[in-house]
């Protein structure tokens, strides 16, 4: 792969088409259409094929060549959470998908009966190799009669005509005017949003500005996709004066929860294939910089022996892959700019992306400092050759995670997501778990530790507000935005997938065409009205299954609590989730393994000397340790007892150890150990009341 062809690849991404190559009706640009809709992602088609339901005049606008985003763009191991809260035109493309692979002949590397994902009585299939989605998507829109325009992109400095807080008109950078009544804005990066002057958010808001616990900075609680093992981070090591490895910040962190400008990483999620016959060859780019795969190979010689990605397999021996572990496919800290760029810089920073994974792949499957194993293991998979043709078998479309987040009237947050919080005027569910993927790279005590990695789930589909999907009134009067909608970061985490998407663009949709037909802004529209068209639809709003108890957030509990990343961690603990109730993010186990080398202890701040009831809390099981010793150190004292983590003859998710005199100033301690224990132990959290 030399200079020239990652430059080509860009070009291809991002070519001026002038007519549609997509669908059959051809767009007439001096028509004003009911709705026009920006970016032909998979919100962006579903929203364009439910206006057309609704007998309305639609436009699609792709700024590129292709449609689907990331569901075309290498993402076929559907992202879903619960699929029972997926409806509608989303649930149609699934199922459109079972169909296609109900053909026998669409088979061509294996038969239906080899693959797990397939099973001939299901409605659906959430599995499926990135063609076969454009092909589906290209199907559905034919069938729609939905005329698309391709490759024409917004113009970022004057794209939008408003008249008395409305769009009348966007133009593009060929210089091509759009007329239309209501518009939605379906990119993953929120332009149309931006140049309408929407208020928007990037980056990680404070904990405090919602009331969150897993926002903002985030050192404790990254705990996946770490470092198991100390790793130097300077280019001569031991040396900080020669500077620092490429992808690392050498400032000091701000304290856990302070918001930042920071977007959680990107990647190409590659298809590759262990079929010998349908393999292209892994590429060393020209601009190959060894440099860049330093921490790689220092993991390697560190001990880190794990196979760092994610490869899911599709139908005909193809994978879905993403990142995984410590150094993988996320080009972490290098698209904090993305957002608010300019198509040049985000050219560039597509570029290096691409570079970037190039240089990964080529250097697993062929450098020497890789260890042989895990070399053997990439020449085994490898770019299938017949996807993503026209880029050379690299995906034309980077996985934009996070860019612009909306802010409206309702913003979604963790409260959301958790339950604590439930809007009336729902318009979709999401199920995902909060999940943020490492944001940046930081030094702690000589090495390095990936930053920003939040994966908490344990609750059931929740509704999203309508209000969180259109602008306030004051800003624009005929626009939604249901990709980039109004949420915190680490809500968008979990809303943040492509089922959601389709959903969510078919609900913006029938809400534009009801405005239409009510003559009313966006925000004026029946809510009762929207709802009872989208239940008519086969949408859910509502989840009717099991629900859920969420974890314990530590702001829920009084007096001083500290959760297990809170504390002092000596030998190997695991962190786990699996539990149905448990504090913060996680829980710590000691896998039952390496007994008398692990011990947990939480050291308050006391502020206040007096007397303090002290719990522990951990989730009750049968394969726990019956023996965990568990240590307080007060004031003038210590105090040893033997806990059994089996069960809880007080039925709660925690146990009194005690009321202990505790002074401020002085060092207080708990601290568990798993010497001698028969089972797993566990380290959730402590908690101390001052009762007088």
């Amino acid at each position: 792969m030399n200079r020239l062809f990652n430059l080509l690849i860009v070009t291809c991404m991002f070519s001026l088409l002038t007519t549609s190559t997509f669908a059959e009706t051809k767009p007439d640009l001096d028509q004003k259409y009911d709705l026009v809709v920006y970016g032909g992602t998979s919100g962006g088609i579903a929203a364009a094929i439910q206006a057309s339901r609704m007998d309305k005049s639609v436009l699609l606008i792709e700024p590129t060549e292709h449609l689907g985003g990331l569901s075309s763009g290498g993402l076929g191991a559907t992202d879903i959470g619960n699929k029972g809260a997926i409806g509608g035109i989303s649930l149609e493309f699934y199922q459109n998908i079972k169909k296609y692979y109900d053909t026998q002949s669409n088979w061509k590397q294996e038969k239906p009966s080899d693959f797990k994902g397939y099973n001939s009585s299901d409605e659906a299939m959430w599995k499926f190799e990135p063609h076969v989605a454009e092909l589906i998507f290209n199907e559905m829109l034919k069938e729609a009669d939905v005329p698309v325009l391709s490759g024409e992109r917004l113009d970022l400095k004057s794209g939008v005509v408003m008249e008395q807080g409305a769009i009348q008109q966007i133009v593009m950078e060929s210089g091509k005017r759009i007329s239309g009544h209501m518009f939605l804005d379906t990119t993953y990066e929120g332009d149309l949003m931006a140049v309408a002057g929407v208020s928007f958010h990037v980056g990680r808001e404070a904990n405090a500005t919602y009331g969150e616990t897993l926002n903002g900075i985030q050192t404790k609680n990254a705990v996946s996709h770490q470092f198991e093992h100390e790793v130097d981070p300077y280019i001569k090591p031991g040396n900080s004066a020669s500077g620092v490895l490429p992808g690392i910040n050498p400032e000091p962190l701000a304290v856990d929860g302070t918001g930042d400008h920071r977007v959680q990483a990107y990647c190409f999620r590659m298809c590759t294939t262990d079929a010998v016959e349908n393999q292209a060859d892994w590429v060393k780019p020209e601009e190959y910089d060894p440099l860049q795969y330093e921490l790689l190979f220092r993991n390697f010689e560190a001990g880190d022996r794990r196979i760092p990605w994610n490869p899911i397999f599709m139908p005909n021996r193809k994978t879905d892959t993403n990142n995984n572990y410590a150094i993988s496919t996320d080009y972490i800290g290098m698209n904090f700019d993305y957002p608010n760029a300019s198509y040049e810089e985000r050219d560039e920073i597509f570029r290096q992306h691409l570079i970037y994974q190039q240089g990964l792949m080529w250097s697993l499957a062929n450098h020497a400092r890789v260890p042989e194993e895990v070399r053997e293991h990439f020449q085994r998979l490898k770019p299938a050759k017949d996807e993503f043709t026209d880029h050379n078998n690299w995906p034309h479309q980077l996985y934009i995670r996070e860019a612009r987040r909306l802010i409206s009237d309702y913003v979604m947050t963790q409260h959301d997501c958790q339950g604590r919080t439930v809007p009336k005027d729902a318009v979709g569910l999401a199920a995902y778990t909060m999940d943020s993927h490492n944001i940046q790279r930081h030094i702690v005590d000589g090495h390095v530790i990936n930053e920003g990695d939040v994966q908490v789930g344990g609750f059931s589909p929740y509704p999203i507000s309508y209000r969180s999907i259109r602008p306030r009134k004051s800003e624009c009067r005929n626009l939604l935005v249901p990709m980039c909608l109004s949420a915190s970061h680490i809500a968008y985490g979990s809303i943040r997938m492509e089922p959601v998407f389709m959903v969510l663009g078919q609900s913006a949709a029938t809400a534009a065409m009801q405005a239409i037909d009510a003559k009313v802004d966006v925000q004026d529209i029946s809510i009762k009205e929207l709802q009872n068209k989208l239940k008519e639809d086969k949408q859910v709003l509502a989840w009717t299954g099991e629900r859920k108890t969420p974890p314990i957030s530590l702001t829920d509990l009084e007096g001083i609590v500290l959760d297990d990343t809170d504390a002092i961690r000596k030998g190997s603990w695991k962190f786990s989730r699996s539990s149905p109730v448990f504090v913060g993010a996680y829980y710590a186990h000691d896998s039952d393994s390496g007994k008398g080398d692990k011990t947990v202890t939480w050291i308050p701040e006391i502020k206040t000397s007096g007397e303090y009831l002290v719990r522990l809390y951990f989730p009750p099981q049968g394969n726990r340790a019956s023996n965990v010793p568990v240590k307080v150190t007060f004031a003038g004292g210590e105090e040893n007892m033997v806990i059994n983590q089996r069960t809880n003859p007080q039925n709660k998710p925690y146990q009194t150890l005690g009321t202990f005199q505790f002074e401020k100033g002085t060092t207080g301690k708990v601290m568990i150990s798993n010497a001698g224990t028969d089972g797993h132990v566990i380290a959730d959290a402590v908690q101390f009341i001052l009762v007088k």
